[in-house]
């Protein structure tokens, strides 16, 4: 992907880096790892708009829990 040079939001320098993306969909929570344009200065993120959409498809799946095909690799626990 070809990202801007400057941040959109700062006009900080654009790099390109993997990244774990945090996606939460009702009771559920998935991470997947995407290639992002990452703003060295205030630490915006740029997706593709591929990334995005499969951002979206993934809380869909969340909202719904139908989340058979997703790998389970542990628990979360809320603290009263």
């Amino acid at each position: 992907m070809e990202w801007p040079s400057k941040c959109p939001a700062c006009g900080g320098e654009i790099v390109e880096k993997k990244i774990e993306k945090l996606l939460k969909g009702g009771n559920n929570t998935a991470t997947t790892t995407v290639l992002a344009g990452v703003c060295l200065k205030c630490g915006e993120h740029l997706y593709t708009p591929t990334d995005i959409e499969k951002f979206e498809k993934i809380r869909r799946k969340l909202e719904k829990d139908s989340v058979k095909e997703f790998k389970v690799i542990g628990k979360t626990y809320a603290v009263a």
